[in-house]
Formats: structure tokens, C-alpha cells, sequence
């Protein structure tokens, strides 16, 4: 048996690309807090990420196991800039010892 696969509608994922673009770049002008449009642009980078190997790289039709193996790195990455939240709310000069230390002067 062979594995046949319907043809992607790829003028369809480019402009579903297209529009998560524009959006992007709506987002940056939002009057929100820098870190829910960081958020915002990081998600719709993953989305734009996953259309990409889904079909212009046709991911999609290939067994799980080479999907798996596509999504770990992904998954490892995503784990790795939740862990650096904290650090966004810090000053260049401030460091978690200083933060701990440092009492007011009176």
C-alpha cells in the first residue's frame, strides 16, 4: 500500500503567514506592557515556526517519531526563556545578591 497524502493548500499557509506577520507587527504598537507583547510575539513566532515544518517542510506527513524529534528541541528552547522571566524585571546593575542585601539607608 502506498501513503497518499492530500497536497497542502500551500497559497493558504502563506497567507496565513502573511497575516500572523501583520499581526506581529500590530502588536509591537499596542499600549500593553513590554513583557505580555514579548509573550504575544513569541507565540505567534511558535505558530509561525510550526506551520513552516508542517508543510513547507512537510513534517506533517512524516511518522511521529520525526516529529518528536523536531518538537524536543522547540519544547527544550520554550523551558529555557520561562526560566529567564525573572531576570527581565532587574536593572543592568542589579544583581539577585544586591536585591537580597541591600536594606534602605536611614
Amino acid at each position: 500500500m502506498t501513503d497518499h497524502h492530500k497536497e497542502p493548500n500551500y497559497m493558504g499557509v502563506f497567507y496565513l503567514l502573511a497575516v500572523l506577520t501583520v499581526l506581529e507587527i500590530g502588536v509591537i504598537y499596542l499600549p500593553i506592557g513590554k513583557l505580555i507583547i514579548g509573550f504575544m510575539l513569541v507565540i505567534m513566532a511558535l505558530v509561525k515556526a510550526a506551520l513552516v515544518g508542517m508543510y513547507f517542510m512537510h513534517l506533517k506527513f512524516e511518522k511521529r517519531t520525526l516529529g518528536m524529534i523536531a518538537l524536543t528541541p522547540l519544547v527544550i528552547c520554550t523551558f529555557l526563556m520561562f526560566m529567564l522571566v525573572p531576570d527581565l524585571n532587574r536593572t543592568p546593575h542589579q544583581s539577585s545578591a544586591q536585591t537580597a542585601d541591600h536594606s534602605p539607608s536611614q
